[in-house]
């Protein structure tokens, strides 16, 4: 008996996914809880792990197609009973139309010997088996890209199992009658669409992911909703460079994980909300709420965009333990395997542009959040230092805020703190 491929819980307030990758194709073995789709939901990528092992069966949604928690996108045959069946099917999707014309020819000749009379030459017969045609399986991805071209299911040969025409086969058929059976088989199968121009001008239409353009709306939405307001400052990265090269390698063999720059500022922006928590807060309605905790949301560039994953009551945890969260981090976005809950809140973003090359920006904060602050490249610059003029490798820091509740003094105040901080680590320590 099939099995029913669902979409699941993906996250709180999340009712429609977007069909990613199918990691399975119809007709293959997969065993249990081994990945045969990914899901894109607004605010993460996830795999959908395969009830059971067997194979798959059928395939109801393609990817770029939107499914709802809980709706069947496919079905498992449990231990591949289907496979055997299933392996005769393609042949006919693949019969070239000398053969169907030969095929056809055998049959009128047949119904000629029991006695049928063959009018017309013989073209009778031929008519009786055009029927058949229109008694073709249309999937519904299908059956709306025939309604958008103006296209009847007669007009498409199907390549699906058992028949069945996909979404695909239409995306094959050229809306223009004009163009040649050649110019139909060069037609691209998958989503992106190119335009004839002349050559060495094309153009391609890529859909944005549900990821994208979630990511799209928040962003244009904080800054339409907040006062946004950005202040610089730069620091001195001599002493972190230091107790970097000193401790660095006693460091890594304790704890297996480099002493990177991130834990550093992590903890500098900790110890400043502290002083200034309203730099920690978020507007809510006609309510200022402000946060006892600090969960440290970390940008991260990941294999479907920006993504922040969050460290929990990062007050509490120490330099090995924040190294090791955001390296866990950074692989798993790149695999596009993060949890939805570890995107999800966050009181304070910091986002390093230096890792890129950066050398100045203005970030754009986190909704609902207030404050996120921005690390650059390190650069060896000339500085003045006790009326001399010396090498030092300096970063320049940005704070963009929300002025709504967030004061201009409050905010370079804060910026500054974190400076002072950086430059002398020992004030975290000392607290002064």
């Amino acid at each position: 008996m099939a099995i029913e491929l669902k979409i699941p819980e993906v996250g709180e307030s999340i009712v429609e996914v977007e069909i990613g990758d199918w990691l399975k194709k119809e007709g293959e073995q997969v065993a249990k809880d081994e990945p045969v789709v990914s899901l894109e939901s607004e605010k993460a990528t996830v795999e959908l792990p395969s009830p059971d092992s067997g194979r798959i069966s059928q395939i109801l949604k393609q990817k770029g197609e939107t499914a709802k928690v809980g709706e069947v996108i496919g079905y498992l045959e449990k231990d591949g009973k289907e496979s055997a069946p299933r392996s005769k099917e393609p042949e006919a999707k693949t019969q070239k139309p000398e053969e169907k014309d030969q095929e056809r020819e055998k049959t009128t000749g047949a119904r000629i010997s029991e006695g049928e009379p063959a009018r017309h030459g013989g073209a009778q017969p031929e008519t009786k088996t055009e029927p058949k045609q229109t008694e073709r399986r249309v999937m519904p991805a299908a059956e709306r890209v025939l309604a958008e071209r103006g296209l009847r299911a007669e007009e498409i040969e199907p390549t699906g199992p058992g028949g069945r025409v996909l979404k695909e086969d239409v995306l094959r058929k050229p809306e223009s009658p004009e163009r040649t059976p050649a110019a139909r088989l060069e037609a691209p199968t998958a989503a992106p669409e190119k335009f004839s121009k002349p050559a060495g001008r094309e153009e391609e239409v890529v859909p944005m992911s549900r990821l994208r353009r979630t990511v799209a709306e928040r962003l244009v939405a904080a800054q339409r909703a907040a006062a946004l307001l950005t202040t610089f400052n730069e620091v001195d990265m001599t002493s972190v460079m230091g107790l970097r090269k000193q401790y660095g390698e006693e460091f890594q063999l304790k704890y297996s994980v480099k002493l990177g720059f991130m834990s550093f500022f992590v903890k500098a922006c900790i110890d400043a909300l502290k002083q200034f928590p309203g730099v920690n807060a978020e507007v809510r309605d006609t309510n200022v709420i402000y946060h006892n905790y600090f969960d440290i949301g970390v940008a991260i560039g990941g294999g479907k965009g920006l993504v922040v994953p969050v460290l929990r009551n990062a007050e509490r945890m120490s330099f090995a333990e924040i190294e090791v969260a955001i390296g866990d981090f950074a692989r798993r976005a790149k695999e596009n395997k993060l949890k939805v809950e570890e995107l999800q809140g966050g009181t304070f973003t910091i986002s390093n542009g230096g890792i890129y090359g950066s050398l100045l920006s203005t970030p754009i904060v986190n909704p609902p959040q207030s404050g996120v602050l921005g690390m650059h490249a390190i650069q060896e610059r000339p500085v003045a230092r006790e009326g001399n003029v010396v090498i030092r490798p300096m970063m320049y820091l940005a704070l963009t805020y929300d002025h709504r509740i967030v004061d201009g003094r409050e905010a370079v105040t804060f910026l500054r703190r974190i400076k002072e901080v950086v430059e002398s680590p020992a004030r975290m320590l000392m607290e002064v």
